[in-house]
């Protein structure tokens, strides 16, 4: 089976399918000079776009830097999965948050994608847009467990059809034999994330937000108001947002302790034949299973199957990715034996200990904001963290900020140097445990 690279339109984003699919061509400079703006954004993703679409649409001066390119990240590499929810097992949080808490959040993982929804509408982005979600168990407890979702949705008045599939209808959904029932979800679906990212930015754009890129922030200046510098220039602001994720860093060690960059890697094959793309996929549906090194899945528009998942903890990337992911592939669809791979590539994600979205402000430093740790659910967990902060910095709405602000977020042992290590020993024995 032989698997090729194609260039990429765009040099500095990462060698995948979206950068050499992208439908608009931004190019924003190099923060130069000194600016002056209400809020200073830090990270051109998802959770930044957001935080400055939303602050943007409130009346706010806000500028933005981006180290690299806009989606640079995870929110232009990412499997384009949009899928209701912003976090895993919220019920942990019922003695924090109480019962009616955990409920909240669970409405705002309604509200998360409805926000993606509307972005695209309102703003008139291409993004490939496709309603369409099933979850796969490969394991009697995950049939146990869609059941109860399946309950718990109806009951907080999800608002969107659901669907319980029996192994014997699975077909209907996919063309494999690996999955014993199925939920599917018509309020969630799948987009090209790349394009929503652009689509972002020049909407951020319009409403008068100051891009920039090739920006990487060198220090901050804390106080009443902060100043934000990078190599040759500098932003003076009354607020400040960290958004940068798994790439924060050294920028604010306290926070960057309490987010784990893991590596996780996406293949696409070559447009595959409407009667094989169809055969795999009936219904155009991104589906994704439950185990904890899950696979997830869906058609492009031109009908690649893009397949990904392995989500690394050890700090080291696949030495050749497609080889890695084809056989796990093939393992579901046995179909595409031959078929060739175009793309491969790979990238961080932001995982926290309790895989709860981190949104807060810093104890020290209260005019500094900050999303992180999104463990997966970024596509929409991201855009919820954008309003939510541009609330809570506008004065609007503040509970459901300190809702999440309460969830007290360990930081992971070890350090920089033993933190990666120490957490793939502990995924290795969860992985293990997924076995039974």
């Amino acid at each position: 089976m032989m698997t090729r690279q194609t260039a990429v339109h765009a040099q500095d984003h990462a060698p995948s399918y979206y950068a050499a699919s992208t439908n608009r061509a931004l190019n924003f400079a190099a923060l130069r000079g000194e600016q002056e703006a209400d809020v200073c954004v830090v990270g051109g993703g998802f959770s930044g776009l957001n935080t400055a679409i939303e602050l943007a649409e409130r009346g706010f001066s806000v500028a933005l830097l981006e180290a690299h390119r806009i989606g640079w990240g995870a929110s232009g590499r990412n499997g384009g999965q949009l899928i209701r929810g912003v976090g895993h097992d919220v019920e942990q949080f019922q003695p924090v948050l109480g019962a009616e808490g955990v409920d909240a959040l669970k409405r705002m993982g309604f509200e998360a994608v409805d926000i993606v929804r509307q972005r695209i509408e309102r703003y008139a982005i291409d993004c490939d847009l496709t309603w369409g979600y099933c979850d796969l168990a490969t394991k009697q407890r995950h049939v146990d467990g869609f059941e109860a979702e399946h309950a718990d949705l109806k009951r907080l008045g999800y608002p969107h059809p659901l669907r319980l599939v029996p192994r014997s209808d699975m077909h209907e959904v996919i063309g494999s034999d690996c999955y014993l029932g199925g939920l599917v979800d018509m309020g969630s679906g799948h987009l090209h994330p790349l394009n929503l990212a652009l689509g972002e930015a020049a909407a951020a754009q319009s409403l008068s937000v100051r891009l920039f890129e090739g920006a990487a922030v060198e220090r901050i200046d804390y106080g009443p108001q902060v100043r934000v510098h990078t190599a040759e220039g500098s932003v003076r602001a009354k607020h400040l947002v960290l958004a940068c994720n798994a790439y924060l860093s050294r920028l604010q060690p306290a926070l960057a302790g309490k987010v784990l960059p893991a590596g996780s890697y996406i293949i696409a094959t070559e447009p595959l034949p409407e009667t094989l793309a169809h055969e795999l996929l009936p219904q155009n549906m991104a589906v994704c299973d439950q185990r904890v090194a899950l696979d997830y899945f869906r058609l492009s528009a031109d009908r690649r199957l893009l397949f990904g998942g392995a989500c690394h903890y050890s700090g080291r990337d696949p030495k050749d990715i497609a080889a890695y992911m084809q056989p796990k592939m093939l393992k579901v669809f046995s179909q595409l034996q031959g078929t060739s791979v175009d793309y491969q590539w790979g990238g961080m994600i932001g995982i926290g200990a309790n895989r709860l979205p981190q949104i807060g402000r810093l104890t020290d430093h209260p005019n500094v904001y900050y999303a992180q740790a999104y463990s997966g659910h970024g596509l929409n967990a991201t855009h919820l963290a954008g309003r939510l902060l541009a609330e809570a910095i506008s004065g609007q709405a503040q509970g459901r900020f300190d809702l999440f602000a309460r969830v007290p977020h360990p930081t992971f042992p070890g350090g920089q140097r033993l933190r990666s290590p120490l957490l793939a020993l502990g995924m290795l024995w969860y992985r293990l445990k997924d076995q039974f």
